[in-house]
């Protein structure tokens, strides 16, 4: 796949990922509470999940739905 993620929108998803993978992974382990039962599993299964695919988007630089929308943040180095 071709490059289709940079500049700011690469940014966003090299900070924002990590953080809501960290913040699954605390809810999925109770360090975290925001809810209680169901809800909080599949909130902290969410957050890791998205978390996840921001940060494996942002640092491959290729996004599937970015492709799939037709859009291009990325600008190669001249």
């Amino acid at each position: 796949m071709e490059k289709n993620v940079g500049g700011y929108d690469r940014i966003a998803r090299l900070v924002v990922g990590p953080v809501l993978l960290v913040v699954g992974v605390a809810v999925l382990g109770g360090l975290l509470s925001v809810a209680s039962g169901t809800t909080a599993v599949a909130i902290g299964v969410v957050a890791a999940l998205v978390g996840a695919i921001l940060l494996v988007t942002g640092v491959t630089q290729t996004c599937p739905l970015n492709s799939v929308l037709g859009i291009d943040t990325f600008r190669p180095a001249k």
